[in-house]
């Protein structure tokens, strides 16, 4: 591969402008020792950190470029959610169950006209099935049961070990954590590959530990991470992506070198060590370097630093400050925003074939509330995949498949202005198995239940295929909260289609450029409709219906709020 990096996006002072608090990122550390659950979420709050630094990474848009999801809340009197505003926060009681999908058979009665145009000539990206990817975390205990195969049956087919922040305290050889970090007994390196890695056929990306060594009282070794990818290639494992560090150019980041979150020091400890160490380790192994998104640490180690591909950290929102009408309509176009900066930067560095990791992605950058259970992170991830394919990312993580829970309590945003039905949130996206530390109270939600944010990466792994093309798509002007996503898929095409209209469904023709019939084709959707269910802790899946033979193009009704992937067969 070419030369890469890894950036993490942060909101600088230029947010006070916009009224927003400075970030602090999803990948934080892990509970305190004797949590009572192995599950435990992370405690990222300033109160937690002994240095008076929120524990966690702060992520989130780039310097400069407040997101509108961040920024935007509901206005008084707004209507845009009325029914969310009337409806409980507390899920009844009830037995969660995995509801099959359903099934039915159409036959378009007349030709539809276009309103949703595939251009088939038009290719933007190599598609790569390793952005459907989910980090995983040495604060839960992965020996548990069901993990692996909660993480197939979504379509997980990417991971990030050991977790975010934690990583830069973390030593893989003695499975213990510098600076009071919690790292669960069970959750050895060995343990992670064969009890969730290889039995989900998981890709691993490893952040390697640049903050401290071993003793505990110096900068990160080179040599330690040398070893644990010499130890991942005797066994067997296949892990090819390794980042040196998580977010160093950060204050809150746990850093012993002498010069702290300096980017000439961060640039030569990998160009003389980390790189060439783990070079001689595995020479396939694939290095990554830390940038945080056009500031002087970017132009300083990307000119110095020896390195093979790009990773960036995007969270949408701050917490206190979510909207569900502000994720929907910019959350997902701002991720390309960034993206497109980072390759700019790239091309500026004389490396714009680098490739781009997204090692983590979340709606908010820390304490996630009511809307993390929602329907509305649900669509608003299904557009981040959209936009990954389009953007040609080559890996992407979401933050977190298991591994934290939170409550009112805790701070998080449960206003009554957000959709949703759940007295807890969190960034699982598969239950950990409520109620447990973070969210006591919570409804009973079995380990492993598939929540709606995962729903998206199973609707999506019918079209994130290796070797596919996303392809350019418009949207007729009348469909205004209609947003569309292409790809070949085998002979045929994919089309992703979202409706963020709250409360009507929206009747469209689905069209291919050159392709005046078709012998059928399937609609599979999960919207609003579903996620409802969950009032009484009941957690549909997608439900499906087929077509026959269409003429011209595909008729079609998207449900209110809903991700629908419609498979076009020629």
């Amino acid at each position: 591969m070419g030369e890469g990096v890894v950036v993490t996006l942060r909101l600088f002072l230029l947010m006070s402008i916009f009224g927003l608090a400075a970030c602090s990122g999803g990948g934080g550390a892990g509970p305190a020792p004797g949590a009572p659950s192995a599950t435990a979420t992370p405690e990222r709050t300033a109160t937690n950190s002994p240095t008076g630094m929120p524990t966690g990474a702060p992520t989130g848009s780039p310097s400069g470029q407040p997101t509108a999801t961040a920024t935007s809340t509901p206005a008084a009197g707004a209507t845009a959610t009325p029914t969310a505003t009337a409806r409980p926060t507390v899920a009844p009681t009830g037995v969660p169950t995995a509801a099959p999908t359903a099934s039915a058979t159409q036959s378009p009665t007349a030709t539809a006209t276009a309103s949703v145009t595939v251009h088939n000539g038009t290719q933007l990206a190599t598609v790569s099935r390793l952005i459907l990817g989910a980090n995983m975390a040495g604060w839960v205990d992965i020996t548990e049961s069901g993990l692996s195969s909660a993480l197939q049956n979504a379509g997980f087919t990417a991971t990030r070990w050991p977790g975010g922040s934690e990583s830069d305290q973390y030593h893989w050889q003695t499975n213990s954590s510098c600076n009071g970090g919690y790292t669960d007994t069970n959750s050895t390196f060995d343990n992670f590959e064969h009890d969730v890695a290889q039995p989900a056929s998981l890709d691993v990306a490893i952040t390697l530990d640049y903050g401290s060594n071993a003793a505990c009282n110096a900068g990160g070794d080179p040599t330690e991470a040398a070893a644990w990818v010499s130890e991942a290639k005797q066994n067997g494992y296949g892990v090819k992506y390794w980042t040196v560090g998580n977010e160093e150019y950060g204050s809150w980041e746990y850093d012993l070198h002498s010069s702290q979150h300096d980017p000439t020091t961060y640039a030569n400890a990998v160009a003389t060590g980390y790189y060439p160490d783990v070079k001689a380790a595995d020479s396939n192994a694939q290095v990554g370097v830390v940038v945080e998104g056009d500031t002087a640490w970017d132009s300083t180690v990307l000119a110095n630093a020896k390195y093979d591909f790009v990773e960036l950290h995007y969270y949408a929102q701050a917490p206190g400050s979510e909207s569900d009408s502000g994720l929907l309509q910019s959350g997902a176009a701002n991720l390309t925003t960034s993206v497109r900066q980072v390759q700019s930067e790239l091309a500026s560095a004389g490396h714009a074939s680098t490739p781009i990791y997204v090692g983590e992605l979340g709606s908010v950058y820390t304490n996630p509330g009511k809307q993390s259970m929602s329907i509305v992170q649900a669509l608003y991830a299904g557009m981040v995949l959209g936009e990954l394919m389009q953007d040609g990312v080559f890996r992407a993580t979401w933050w977190l498949g298991f591994g934290g829970c939170t409550d009112s309590s805790s701070g998080a945003n449960f206003s009554s202005s957000l959709y949703g039905w759940q007295n807890f949130g969190g960034y699982m996206i598969l239950s950990d198995g409520t109620p447990e530390y973070g969210c006591s109270n919570a409804t009973a939600v079995p380990r492993g239940t598939i929540l709606p944010t995962s729903r998206a990466f199973q609707l999506m792994s019918a079209v994130a295929n290796n070797g596919e093309h996303s392809l350019s798509v418009t949207t007729g002007s009348s469909l205004s909260t209609v947003r569309a996503y292409a790809a070949t898929h085998g002979s045929g095409y994919a089309v992703v289609l979202f409706n963020l209209d709250e409360n009507n469904s929206h009747a469209v023709g689905v069209a291919v450029d050159g392709l005046r019939s078709g012998s059928g084709a399937t609609m599979t959707t999960y919207g609003k409709a579903q996620y409802d269910n969950s009032q009484q802790n009941v957690w549909t899946g997608p439900v499906s219906q087929s077509y026959g033979a269409w003429s011209g193009a595909l008729p079609v009704t998207l449900a209110p709020w809903s991700m629908n992937v419609v498979l076009l067969a020629p």
